[in-house]
């Protein structure tokens, strides 16, 4: 995987992109890039760690248990689905499948890329310290860093000032140039075994390793 200070912001990844089962989604958007210009600031994070979250059939989705999100959840791939976990802190989620498929892919950790210093005053953190968890690792911090709120519920993701984007200058094919690792879900009390979380083996920003 190429440093991250030197990845290159590409074009917005294809509504085609989300088109697929939330499973496959979660892992392809392994090293994409969230990007966001809320505020009239560009932050950005390369993506390391993501889960997958399916229909009725899947405990913990909320399309088995919060109607409030079925419209989105049944609607086209490629927007956001925004909610506020706990009461505490906003997660952002990628909606998966084609209309009337539900599923969405949950963003759990970006490594910062642009805008550092912008994610640091949002989020009370010092300069000088690690580029690790503590800034973007995990749902909360990262929504935080980049500005995200619940104005970005139902947003396009394939356009506007919250986009997910590919690397350099064209929809990469082919192999990812990095390992990826799965394993169970975390934070959540429904469906713990399923194994539909994805990471980055390996990188400092990952929110929970193994």
């Amino acid at each position: 995987m190429t440093a991250t200070g030197a990845l290159v912001i590409g074009p917005p990844l294809p509504r085609a992109f989300y088109e697929r089962p939330a499973p496959v989604v979660a892992r392809a958007l392994l090293g994409r890039l969230l990007v966001s210009r809320l505020g009239g600031r560009l932050t950005a994070g390369l993506i390391v760690e993501t889960e997958a979250y399916l229909g009725p059939e899947d405990g913990a989705s909320h399309a088995a248990f919060r109607p409030s999100s079925l419209d989105l959840f049944y609607g086209p791939g490629g927007h956001a689905y925004v909610f506020r976990a706990y009461g505490l802190h906003l997660c952002l989620n990628a909606i998966a499948g084609a209309a009337g498929t539900p599923g969405c892919a949950l963003i759990r950790a970006v490594a910062p890329i642009r805008g550092e210093a912008v994610m640091r005053r949002r989020r009370r953190r010092p300069a000088g310290r690690d580029r690790g968890p503590e800034l973007t690792g995990g749902p909360g911090r990262l929504t935080e860093a980049l500005g995200i709120s619940l104005r970005q519920n139902g947003a396009d993701l394939t356009r506007g000032a919250l986009t997910i984007r590919s690397v350099g200058s064209r929809l990469e094919a082919g192999s990812p140039h990095f390992a990826v690792a799965s394993g169970p879900r975390i934070g959540i009390t429904r469906a713990r075994r399923r194994r539909l979380r994805f990471w980055i083996r390996g990188h400092p920003a990952v929110s929970r390793r193994g």
